[in-house]
Formats: C-alpha cells, structure tokens, sequence
C-alpha cells in the first residue's frame, strides 16, 4: 500500500511537471509559513501547502502537499523536534458535464507526534460543483475507499499494529471573495470505516488571504486535525494556527 502511494505521487509530479501544450494549463498555488523565536528557548517552526493541478481535455489529476515541522533548543543547547508532519493527496478526475466528474483518489499521511505511523487510502468517488457564482464556489465530494493504517498500541511504543479495512470519505469545499482582494475559503472533510463506527477522522482548514500583487498574497489559517481512535495519553484534537505567504503562478 505505501509503495502504491509512493509510487503514484511520483507518477503525479512527473506529469504535472511536464511542459504542457498551449490548450492545456498547469496551476499552482504554494503556501509558506515561517515562525523563529529566540531567548532562553530557540525555537523555528515550517510549514508548506501547496497543490498543483493539471487540466487536459475533460481530464485533471491535482496534486495536494501539505507539511508542518518544528524544532525547538533550550538554553544548554538540546535541540527537540517539536512537529513533524505531511500529507499528500493525488487526484484524477474524468468530466462527465461542467458540474460532475468521477474521481480516483490516493492518500498518504505520516504524523511522527501522533499514535498513526502512517495513514493511506486509494478508491473512486465523484466530485460535484454545487454551486459557482462571480464571488461563491462550493464543491462536494465523496468516495468509497480501501485503507491502510499502522496504530501504535501505546505512544512511542515499537509495537503497532497495520488495519485494512474500506472506508468512505466525504469532503468539502467553500470560497467566497469577501471584497476584490479578501477571501475566505473553507475545506471540511470526513473519513470513516465502514465496519467500526467509532473509526473516523476529521479534518478543517480555514484560510483568510489578502491579495498583494498579482501572485503573492497574505494570509491566515487555522487547521483542526481530529483522529477519535487515540491511546490513553494522546489527544484527539490537533489545532495549527499559522501566518503565510501565498504564491500563484
């Protein structure tokens, strides 16, 4: 299942990498965020979000990266890593109409400060523009999943234990342009397993950005990172509220 993930990431780079011809686009959007401090503490946090997407035809295969690290040293010099975290999504989709597309989806997450030591997923689902106006979009999302995580029994233990088993996932996607340089835009998204109810996963990504020129902008975000299957000793919640700069080209 890794070596699928893995595998099918690089495939997507590859291709969105390639020169494309003149009636086709490539996007790309990067988010980075930077934060250092220093005193009896010393301490420097990263993060990247970036998605890159490929339009050919009735065709797309989109590309999402999202990475969070931190180190901090104290005053006799130990040096900690504080966050160590990424996330990446590739997905193909297939056009029926303007509004609905079939979509095949791969998933890899690796989260060194939590209980799972990786999560993945890969299966079809469509995707639905819901609604699309001069200042609104909404799009809607679902699919139908085989999963793979390794759990740790107890935190920082060497003993985890790999899960399989089919999940669905249903996401959702919100932007408004608040005035000609502000927007808003808002991700939710759900993933759970089909046989054990109390097996699921949440995910919120709220972003406040200011355009600067014609490809930077400022911004603020806020995640909400939830996992309800957790040992005794981890927290359910992850919470990120960062400061970025926002690059389009």
């Amino acid at each position: 299942m890794k070596k699928l993930i893995l595998l099918s990431t690089t495939l997507a780079a590859t291709l969105l990498m390639a020169e494309a011809p003149k009636d086709q686009s490539i996007k790309t959007n990067a988010k980075l965020g930077y934060m250092k401090t220093d005193g009896n503490t010393n301490t420097e946090t990263f993060s990247l979000e970036a998605k890159i997407k490929k339009d050919w035809g009735k065709n797309s295969l989109a590309l999402v990266l999202d990475a969070q690290y931190g180190n901090t040293e104290n005053a006799t010099g130990v040096s900690e890593v504080i966050k160590n975290k990424y996330f990446a999504e590739l997905q193909y989709a297939y056009a029926f109409t303007s509004a609905l597309s079939a979509t095949l989806v791969v998933g890899y997450k690796n989260d060194e400060f939590s209980s799972y030591n990786y999560q993945s997923y890969v299966g079809p689902g469509v995707k639905y523009k819901a609604y699309k106006s001069d200042k609104q979009k909404l799009n809607l999302e679902a699919s139908l999943l085989y999963s793979s995580d390794e759990v740790q029994e107890q935190f920082a233990s060497n003993t985890a234990l790999e899960e399989k088993y089919g999940s669905y996932k249903a996401k959702l996607t919100y932007e408004l342009q608040i005035v000609e340089n502000l927007k808003f835009n808002q991700e939710l998204s759900y993933r759970a397993s089909m046989n054990e109810s109390q097996n699921y996963f949440a995910f919120s990504n709220s972003q406040l950005s200011s355009k600067i020129s014609d490809i930077f902008s400022a911004g603020l975000g806020y995640k909400v990172d939830y996992a309800h299957l957790v040992p005794a000793g981890i927290e359910q919640r992850d919470t990120t509220l960062s400061a970025f700069i926002s690059i389009d080209y």
